[in-house]
């Protein structure tokens, strides 16, 4: 039965989607409305977590999940960046090998990124294809077919992997990740998908030929996965049967090929080819066996190849008489490359995809539409400043000239018609009062945008602080990406809208200028016709004034003035509300060419439709120029005229002032509500901002809690150093036969028997001869003892001998000291240690002579007789506690 090998998957946790996706949208997506996303977070949300859950299920039903999880990760990968300065979502996964052991590496690695995410959920697809193929049978023709597809496409997977981990994952990824891992991952997987092909081709009886090519092709791919699996950086990562199992399918494989390759020449009548092939094929499998150990499953056809070796061997001796050539001398075999890594496909994996998030357009297209509509508003902003300001100054010029006043008040009795409407106009707007209820709103309104803004900077100090602290006190160990990289992009954003508040500080403090200087006279204009009446000085009567002709052409002119304001009115509507659908034009050049050309792209749509209305503020300027010279020359004549008639300076001065006092009266409530709207649309783009650093703030304190844990783990685990040596006054005192000198002390001289006879002393002296020739003495040595063993008469039984302190007794003399270490002083023999008065060995104790030969020896003395209390050896220990009165054990 073949036996194929399945990658781990990694291991994850639950995190929270919903929060920080939603909180992007609110502060990116400004325009779409809640119902539009808040079902798709919480359906992108329930698919992870159901991929972790079917993660474990050997199935399509579950690869079917990750399939569906991985084209939403990828779908939103252009809407919604998951990053660590954009969306905070920390992704933390577990080495697929790491089985709790103590193999070097990090084993766990948690990154705020979508990158990464998607890489962990490819490695987890390509295993779970693994298992898959894995679990499949083998004995049928679909599940080979299944095996052969999944166990290919895994292998495209992880070789795709191997090129983008680096730079996908910005720190050290965990070992299943590293990309020598990732190579011989996907070489396993072809060799396995190979394997499946040629069982399939077995199993179908092919031609022996193409049998044989895609076996060697296996063995080639599973020695290229065993180069690359027992790479030192990764043997100690796999399950302890990986590699025996592929070594031993490389030696198996290539000895199948050598075998239908035999085959081969047994139809082409080369029989000794024949054998030569089952024989080293025979071998291959022997070694395949060896390697394999339990793992070996190539039983069967091991005894097929036998077989056939024999029967072929048996017909070559009988019949054929075919020379067998030497094996390395044979054709090579050739191979069959059919398994292959299959590529990612480019659509989506799963047949049923559907984005949950359509509705929100990809961000690159997003920041295009922003950066039109900035754009848009600069062109807007700029042609109806123009529109305005050109109105400002005939405005201006007009009130210099008290027109069209000075034509209404002939008389010089009565308060002018435009003054009166003027007035009327001014107080329907509110007067005074709502100027002055504007102007004390604007300071709160700034004080509340600067608040929120100091704030946010505020978080962002403390959190810099914290993390610069954090690095200093754990160094290299620190390794999260430093805040100030991190907080880059929200500080430039800050700071624009810092400078954003300077500049409208500087035009409120312009707008409250020009308050003052015109309040008397929108005073004025808010009273009621009758005060109004009142405070305008009298003039004397010019009847003759009103018939001349200039009279008639300044009216003409001053209808032509209306005339103007009303198309500039209507151009200044058509340019505000001109339609643009530029969603649709960047989303086809972002399909067509990958990215956006924003500038090109606006700076042609901008041209197309402001063109005609640019032309047209053009050419009202124009006008306004020549109308505005003639108004002049017009004037001048009038007044001459006028002059000689009436003296009304006064008069005229304060129409004047009414004229410019009404004028500012506009200028200034459209500034002020301008001014209104701008601090109360920057509000909520300042509260997003908060939020938006408040929730980074509060994910690094999240990550800085994790990672002090983790590193307090580290530290805490640590094996700390061997203490120093203690001093030498400090060392035990050695027991006292280590302080003995390791010379031994000096014996006394032999002792000499007058009353032996001489075949009793003959022994001792032939030995003590042999032994002097034997051993010589050297000049450091004791001189021989005074009273030695007497030595085994001969043709006695050997003696058996005794030892204490290191030496023997019986041993032939001199003895051999020991070199080094402490050296005990030999006893005589016969000495007992515990009474000097006892013989020792004891009686009747094995190898001891006789009472008869030991007096006969004269060695050991006679024991005196015992006295009272007397212990004879071995002495025996009355139980604690029970001893004599008066006793003293020695």
């Amino acid at each position: 039965m073949a036996m194929f090998l399945a990658v781990p998957q990694k291991r994850t946790s639950e995190v929270d989607l919903v929060k920080p996706l939603r909180s992007f949208i609110q502060n990116t997506f400004t325009t779409i409305e809640p119902d539009g996303y808040n079902q798709a977070l919480s359906e992108f949300n329930k698919l992870r977590n159901l991929m972790i859950s079917k993660s474990v299920d050997k199935h399509d039903s579950a690869l079917e999940i990750l399939y569906r999880y991985y084209d939403q990760l990828k779908a939103v990968e252009s809407k919604l960046p998951i990053t660590e300065n954009q969306i905070r979502i920390q992704f933390k996964w577990r080495d697929a090998f790491d089985k709790e052991s103590f193999f070097s590496g990090k084993r766990t690695l948690a990154i705020a990124s979508g990158a990464y995410e998607k890489v962990c959920m490819l490695f987890n697809i390509a295993a779970l294809q693994s298992q898959i193929g894995e679990v499949q049978n083998w004995d049928s023709d679909e599940g080979l077919k299944i095996s052969a597809k999944y166990f290919q496409q895994a292998g495209g997977i992880f070789g795709h992997l191997k090129d983008i981990v680096l730079s996908h994952v910005q720190q050290e990824p965990t070992p299943d990740l590293n990309p020598d891992t990732l190579n011989a991952l996907s070489s396993l997987m072809v060799a396995q998908g190979q394997e499946a092909i040629y069982r399939k081709a077995a199993s179908d009886r092919m031609k022996e030929t193409m049998i044989a090519k895609i076996a060697f092709q296996c063995s080639e791919l599973y020695a290229d996965a065993m180069k690359l699996m027992q790479l030192q950086s990764l043997k100690e990562l796999w399950p302890k049967d990986w590699v025996p199992t592929v070594v031993m399918k490389q030696a198996a494989f290539h000895g199948l090929a050598e075998f239908y390759q035999g085959c081969v020449a047994q139809q082409k009548k080369s029989y000794g080819e024949q054998i030569a092939r089952m024989q080293h094929a025979a071998e291959l499998l022997t070694a395949s066996q060896t390697r394999g150990g339990a793992t070996f499953c190539f039983k069967n056809d091991q005894a097929k190849v036998q077989r056939e070796l024999q029967a072929a061997k048996k017909d070559n001796d009988f019949i054929y008489h075919d020379i067998v050539p030497d094996v390395r001398a044979l054709a090579p075999i050739g191979k069959a490359v059919i398994a292959k890594p299959l590529p990612i496909p480019d659509k989506p994996m799963s047949d049923k995809f559907t984005d949950l998030f359509e509705k929100i357009v990809p961000l690159p297209v997003h920041e295009a539409l922003t950066a039109f509509d900035s754009r848009k508003s600069q062109i807007v902003n700029m042609e109806i400043g123009r529109l305005r300001e050109q109105t400002t100054l005939m405005n201006s010029v007009l009130a210099s000239l008290n027109l069209p006043a000075a034509l209404e008040d002939l008389t010089g009795a009565k308060v002018p018609a435009s003054v009166t409407e003027k007035a009327q106009q001014l107080q329907q707007l509110g007067g005074m009062q709502y100027i002055d209820k504007i102007m004390c709103e604007i300071p709160d309104l700034l004080k509340r945008n600067r608040e929120i803004l100091e704030e946010s900077l505020r978080m962002l100090d403390d959190e810099d602080q914290s993390d610069r602290q954090l690095r200093e006190q754990f160094k290299e160990r620190w390794s999260r990406t430093a805040s100030a990289t991190l907080t880059k992009p929200m500080r430039d954003e800050s700071n624009k809208y810092k400078q954003i508040l300077d500049t409208a500080i500087n035009a409120d403090q312009i707008v409250k200028e020009k308050y003052e200087k015109h309040k008397n006279a929108m005073t004025i204009l808010s009273k009621t016709p009758a005060d109004l009446e009142g405070y305008l000085p009298s003039a004397s009567s010019g009847g003759s004034v009103k018939n001349l002709p200039v009279v008639s052409q300044l009216r003409k002119m001053m209808e032509e003035i209306e005339t103007m304001k009303a198309e500039r009115d209507v151009v200044e509507t058509e340019i505000n509300n001109a339609v643009f659908d530029m969603a649709g034009k960047f989303m086809s050049a972002m399909a067509a060419d990958g990215l956006i050309s924003e500038e090109s792209i606006s700076v042609s749509e901008l041209d197309r439709v402001y063109g005609p209305l640019r032309n047209q503020v053009t050419d009202s300027v124009h006008r306004q120029e020549t109308l505005m010279g003639q108004i002049q020359n017009a004037n001048t004549e009038f007044c001459q005229a006028k002059a000689s008639s009436q003296s009304a300076a006064q008069r005229e001065t304060m129409l004047k002032d009414l004229a410019a006092g009404f004028d500012m009266y506009m200028e200034l409530k459209g500034n002020l509500e301008e001014g209104t709207k701008f601090y109360n649309d920057l509000t909520p783009l300042l509260l997003r901002l908060q939020t938006k650093i408040s929730d980074f703030c509060f994910a690094r304190k999240t990550e800085k809690e994790e990672l002090m844990a983790d590193l307090q783990k580290t530290i805490a685990n640590q094996p700390t150093q061997a203490p120093p040596a203690a001093p030498s006054y400090q060392q035990p005192a050695p027991p006292p036969s280590t302080t003995q000198s390791k010379m031994p002390p000096s014996r006394p001289p032999p002792p000499t028997f007058s009353g032996v006879s001489a075949s009793s002393t003959a022994a001792p002296t032939a030995a003590s001869a042999a032994a002097a020739t034997s051993a010589p003495v050297s000049a450091t040595a004791p001189p021989p003892p005074t009273n030695p063993m007497p030595a085994q008469a001969p043709g006695q039984p050997q003696q058996q001998t005794y030892g204490y302190g290191g030496q023997q007794w019986g041993a032939p003399y001199p003895p051999q000291y020991p070199t080094g270490g402490s050296y005990n002083m030999p006893m005589p023999a016969g000495y007992n240690p515990y009474n000097p008065y006892m013989s020792y060995p004891p009686q009747g104790y094995p190898g001891q002579q006789p009472p008869q030969q030991q007096q006969q020896q004269g060695y050991p003395p006679q024991q005196p007789p015992a006295y009272p209390g007397q212990q004879q050896y071995p002495p025996q220990y009355p139980p604690a506690g029970q001893y004599p009165q008066g006793t003293q054990w020695r």
